[in-house]
């Protein structure tokens, strides 16, 4: 049995923490498994009292939902956490934060509503859709404005991916909600920063998380197959919300509803 599992099975959660986290700079380049393995090393260190699963292996019980792909930045990733005692969110957050490496950051922590719990699904539930940030360095705005106008006026654009299965067609025209060219601005988030001196031009869209999955990389490729779009230099895409996707198109922030907070008209 192991040291962790108590005689007569682990302790019950007696509460749940949803927690907001960002993938900044390099540590964008972390798996999903590599970061799920850096967590429960810094909820060890912070002290925190996850609860975890019975059996001979035990495990934390850690909820991910709708984890960032490998290489995108992201300031909106969620996770869950079973706790075994009662703990401030506020004081995790901050415990969490300064266990992890930098550019792995806390952001938010909040008592999951056992109210809203009940009624409004689980976290993954509410992750309809993403908004990304796409920086495409070497790109002038206008041959980009020039490509979204042609992606947004075809019924569908086919692309491939491979994947386990082998190769994969999906449309990823249906799953962007919204699409449009922005200008920079001078936020770290935001700022074009992996190349200088030359243009950049900035995507910005909304994907609904739909099955199988549209990722930024698929919408790029949707680009290419509609206007011929190819970046000289590899893109950096960024995660800014995910969510759930009101009727005018807005993400709102999954956590608002745990602080009962969570506005009316969400749609597809």
């Amino acid at each position: 049995m192991s040291r962790r599992q108590p005689p007569g099975g682990q302790a019950p959660v007696v509460q749940r923490v949803r927690v907001r986290y960002a993938k900044r700079g390099p540590l964008r380049f972390t798996s999903h498994r590599d970061f799920a393995r850096a967590f429960e090393r810094a909820l060890r260190r912070a002290g925190v009292p996850v609860a975890y699963s019975q059996g001979f292996t035990p495990h934390p019980k850690i909820s991910y939902a709708s984890a960032a792909p490998t290489g995108a930045a992201s300031e909106a990733e969620y996770l869950e956490l079973g706790l075994q005692a009662p703990m401030d969110p506020a004081a995790l957050a901050a415990a969490l934060d300064a266990a992890l490496s930098p550019g792995l950051d806390v952001l938010d922590a909040v008592t999951v509503s056992t109210v809203v719990a009940g009624s409004g699904g689980s976290l993954a539930d509410r992750m309809e859709a993403s908004r990304w940030r796409i920086e495409l360095p070497g790109v002038e705005p206008a041959m980009l404005r020039r490509a979204v106008a042609g992606f947004e006026a075809a019924e569908r654009v086919p692309v491939q991916r491979l994947t386990k299965q082998g190769r994969r067609t999906l449309d990823a025209r249906a799953a962007v909600a919204q699409i449009r060219v922005v200008e920079p601005v001078p936020e770290p988030v935001a700022a074009p920063s992996e190349v200088t001196g030359a243009p950049c031009a900035i995507l910005e869209c909304v994907v609904r998380q739909v099955t199988p999955s549209v990722r930024p990389d698929d919408v790029l490729s949707g680009l290419r197959e509609v206007a011929g779009l190819e970046p000289p230099v590899p893109p950096k895409a960024t995660r800014l919300a995910q969510g759930p996707l009101t009727v005018q198109g807005e993400i709102v922030d999954p956590l608002e509803a745990d602080r009962g907070r969570m506005p009316t008209g969400s749609g597809d």
